[in-house]
């Protein structure tokens, strides 16, 4: 008798360290890839905005385009960076590096 709690004891440690490791990799995993695409989406708008007064801001869907991400990835890694800002003008959906006043 016990052996076989041993077994179990030994099965649900197991199966517990498993499964917390499991977790953070999969964790650790999101993060690195969160942190890929924000360095990818802040360096594209960098170069592609910096030197041209007319294009300062530029689309939620421009940035997908050539990041080869999808829009909804774009909206929210540009929603979370701290200096990637979105634009209050009239044309909605627009991202810029350029903060327009004080905030």
């Amino acid at each position: 008798m016990s052996e076989i709690t041993t077994g179990i004891t030994i099965g649900g440690a197991g199966g517990a360290i498993a499964g917390i490791t499991v977790w953070i990799l999969q964790y650790l995993n999101l993060q690195i890839t969160k942190s890929c695409h924000k360095r990818r989406i802040y360096n594209w708008l960098k170069k592609n905005t910096e030197n041209t007064n007319s294009m300062k801001f530029r689309s939620t869907r421009a940035i997908a385009s050539w990041n080869n991400l999808t829009e909804d990835r774009v909206q929210y890694i540009c929603s979370i960076h701290k200096k990637i800002y979105l634009s209050t003008g009239e044309i909605e959906d627009l991202w810029s590096l350029y903060e327009r006043g004080e905030r």
